[in-house]
């Protein structure tokens, strides 16, 4: 995959073929941050759990099913949750709420992911949108690692 290829995470289909075959240093696997991505959109959440895991800081667990968001998050005890706002059958300001009123997930962070704000509407809201962090799709790699990095202190 081309630096052009990962500059942008869209839907567009890719391969997985450059993570075959590698070895991971066990030690190395316990220092990565657990990255829960939620969205409605299969190409989304397996395209950000690819360009993720490619930079081996991450370990990316994936819910395209809001209902059954909470019990993976429960399951997998994330660093950090990327949330889609605009999901059939339940609104990612619904889940966000869910998430935050459960003891054992009300301090991990949660960045939006929205089609419905343009790049320049993250800008004019501070990237925030009430009160929690938001990123426009099609997420930009580069602006989603910076993400990451200020809300996961990498």
């Amino acid at each position: 995959m081309t630096h052009e290829q990962t500059s942008e995470v869209t839907t567009a289909g890719t391969s997985p073929a450059g993570l075959m075959g590698q070895q991971r240093d066990p030690a190395a696997k316990t220092a990565k941050k657990r990255i829960l991505v939620v969205d409605d959109e299969v190409g989304t959440t397996r395209l950000l759990k690819l360009n993720l895991e490619q930079t081996n800081q991450y370990v990316v667990r994936t819910e395209n099913a809001p209902d059954k968001a909470l019990k993976a998050a429960a399951e997998f005890q994330p660093d950090l949750i990327l949330l889609d706002v605009m999901m059939p059958g339940m609104y990612g300001g619904e889940l966000c709420s869910r998430f935050q009123a459960d003891p054992a997930l009300k301090s991990v962070p949660i960045v939006f992911l929205t089609a419905i704000a343009t790049k320049a509407d993250v800008r004019r809201g501070g990237g925030r949108i009430g009160g929690l962090p938001f990123l426009a799709k099609p997420v930009d790699l580069t602006e989603m690692l910076a993400c990451l990095k200020h809300h996961l202190s990498v």
